[in-house]
């Protein structure tokens, strides 16, 4: 009678054990954790000095925008042990080393860059994002990094109007993180377009009022423009941001504050 008993036992845990497995597995959440910097075509600091600067954050993904053109993005992944970048080739307004940048620990596909140029007087152009999609965890995630001018007054034209309108409706990853210099503070009409796009800004979530906070310029706080670097991520997978901020340096590497975020995605796809 014992015997019976305990192999019934045995087949229920059989039974149990694989099914909550699994469960575990599908409801895991995926956490990445990375940063948007605006180097001023590395004129005040070496790449390897930005690399130790961001090291105790533990990054995942890096977006640098106005950085110079060759190896000066793998020299900041050396001293972080991110091994792969990708380079665009647009610099930001024909300037001399302003490309915008993807620097990431795991491999990068899907390479691209989008160029946002709009017929106008009072932007500057060229203007771009580089976009790539890395595996964090075996989830997917697209990443842009970008670079544009200043629109806050003008909700249907402008470089910002273009990426949400033209270039993300096109963007087929469910899980989308977008950072650069938008050179546009939140609540601008630019910045409103990006988010009615299904974008939030990870300063919501961290409870950080912009209002009362900059990144540029770090040199002139009294000339300083208000937070307008950013990171924002795709709402439709239930992402959520669970720490970040914006860095404080005791003496800044850029005319800009370097940001950064962890955004928790959920594991599980939206699609049906």
């Amino acid at each position: 009678m014992n015997s019976i008993k305990l192999l019934t036992l045995t087949f229920a845990c059989l039974c149990i054990f694989p099914s909550n497995l699994t469960a575990s597995k599908a409801d895991k959440s995926i956490t990445v954790r990375v940063a948007s910097y605006n180097v001023e075509f590395g004129k005040s600091a070496t790449p390897e000095q930005i690399g130790e600067m961001f090291k105790p954050y533990k990054l995942d993904i890096i977006g640098f925008d106005e950085a110079p053109n060759g190896d000066w993005t793998a020299r900041v992944g050396k001293v972080l042990g991110m091994k792969y970048s990708f380079v665009g080739k647009i610099s930001s307004a024909n300037h001399k080393d302003k490309y915008k940048t993807i620097l990431s620990r795991t491999p990068l596909e899907g390479k691209v860059e989008h160029d946002l140029s709009v017929e106008r007087r009072r932007c500057w152009n060229p203007a771009s994002a580089v976009r790539a999609v890395t595996k964090i965890d075996g989830v997917t995630i697209a990443f842009y990094s970008l670079h544009i001018c200043s629109s806050r007054d003008r909700e249907k034209t402008g470089h910002a109007y273009k990426l949400a309108n033209e270039v993300l409706p096109k963007e087929t990853t469910e899980r989308v993180i977008i950072v650069g210099d938008f050179n546009n503070n939140i609540g601008d009409k630019a910045m409103n377009t990006i988010e009615k796009a299904g974008f939030k800004a990870t300063w919501k979530d961290l409870k950080i009022d912009p209002a009362k906070e900059y990144t540029y310029n770090a040199f002139d706080p009294k000339k300083n423009h208000g937070v307008i670097d950013h990171i924002l991520y795709k709402t439709a997978t239930k992402a959520k941001t669970t720490d970040g901020g914006i860095i404080e340096l005791k003496k800044p590497l850029s005319d800009h504050k370097p940001i950064w975020a962890e955004i928790v995605f959920d594991s599980k796809s939206s699609k049906k």
